[in-house]
């Protein structure tokens, strides 16, 4: 049973986050990826780069974050200099896309390096690092055929490279990356990561030395570590779900990492209407509120609960799983999201709790800074939800 009928300690949504599991993924994660001989980036963009999962990461042997957003990283370089939050002082932190011309100055100041993918955001970022007189490292990122980011023609990536090393010493060739599945849903196999390892070894050709970094992709990259297939050359991930949610691999990879939990985030929403209603709309129908033509199936009447959670908070309710093996989300709206069950369910009644698990798009609406949505943090030793 997951429904709680008192809910008695403040408002809700709330976000239960256990940083006992999340440090715990994180060194399960880091030890699978050292054993490749690759090492972890934790992205902590899906969490809105909060101190106290950033410190149970970093417990877990994890000392270098991501984030493509500057305010994030702000948060995490405030929480550097304090001792107390747990956040390492000597953790490196790095910018998932190239900052735009207005951010240049921003993103050096604040990020260790940054990935990049265009020559003009090149300039920018090198007239940046040169006024503030850092070194900005730079990871050039070569498209696969995800289509998100990336030079596409190698040649151009290589003389890219080349630019960098020989005419802008104000950044720092850090390596090659590739991003895969984040748009296009392309897999990673060892022949196309195979490609950016020859991408690698023709960049080091031209400039005359070797690369610090080949960074072969996110979570979606880790199925080939976990069966063994990753491309020798590979020696980083830049991993945020495998932590945080650790969902994607055995849902949607078939594979597992021993160990990793899928439970840390937890959202728990209150019960405001329960009727038993039909399944199927009753009326002529045109769009909904976001300008969608949903399909909806007839199953005749059901109980039908209505929830104080919606698409403001989650995004997309398809991402969501209730805990309570009687309830199935069948939609939602901005501010409630709709359930079904097939029984009557007497203990559920106005008030009452439910608990469900977020894939990561939902996670990332839920925590991403949600002034709506309360989070309770589990510490690592059990101990009692600190609350935001």
């Amino acid at each position: 049973m997951e429904a709680r009928d008192s809910p008695g300690d403040g408002r809700f949504p709330r976000i239960s986050i256990d940083l006992g599991i999340i440090e715990n993924n994180a060194r399960l994660v880091r030890e699978a990826c050292a054993r490749a001989g690759i090492g972890t980036v934790a992205v902590v963009k899906g969490v809105g780069a909060r101190a106290p999962i950033a410190a149970a990461i970093a417990r877990g042997g994890c000392r270098s974050f991501a984030s493509s957003r500057l305010e994030q990283l702000a948060l995490l370089r405030e929480a550097a200099v304090d001792p107390a939050s747990g956040v390492p002082a000597d953790a490196t932190m790095g910018l998932l896309r190239a900052p735009g011309r207005s951010e240049a100055a921003l993103a050096v100041a604040l990020a260790d390096w940054s990935l990049q993918s265009e020559a003009a955001a090149l300039e920018a970022t090198a007239d940046a690092a040169e006024a503030r007189g850092v070194r900005h490292g730079v990871t050039l990122m070569l498209d696969l055929g995800d289509l998100r980011e990336g030079w596409f023609d190698r040649r151009e990536l290589v003389a890219a490279a080349r630019r960098v090393e020989r005419e802008l010493p104000s950044l720092r060739l850090r390596g090659i990356g590739t991003n895969l599945g984040c748009y296009g849903a392309v897999l990673p196999t060892p022949e196309n990561l195979g490609v950016l390892v020859d991408a690698a070894r023709e960049v080091e050709d031209a400039i005359g030395r070797s690369l610090d970094v080949v960074s072969g992709g996110a979570t979606t990259s880790l199925p080939l570590v976990a069966r063994g297939r990753m491309p020798a050359g590979v020696n980083e991930l830049r991993i945020g779900e495998a932590i945080l949610c650790g969902k994607d691999l055995p849902l949607f990879h078939r594979v597992e990492l021993p160990g990793v939990r899928g439970d840390a985030i937890t959202l728990r929403a209150e019960l405001l209407e329960k009727h038993v209603k039909p399944s199927y709309p009753i009326g002529a129908r045109l769009r909904d509120a976001f300008g969608a033509c949903p399909e909806y199936e007839d199953r005749g009447t059901r109980t039908r609960l209505l929830l104080g959670v919606g698409k403001r908070d989650v995004g997309n309710h398809e991402l969501l799983t209730p805990r309570d093996g009687r309830v199935r989300v069948v939609g939602s709206s901005s501010d409630y999201l709709i359930c079904e069950a097939d029984e009557p369910c007497d203990d559920l009644r106005y008030g009452s709790i439910l608990e469900f698990d977020a894939l990561y798009g939902a996670m990332l609406f839920l925590c991403d800074a949600d002034p709506y949505a309360a989070v309770d943090y589990v510490s690592a030793d059990g101990g009692r939800p600190a609350s935001r």
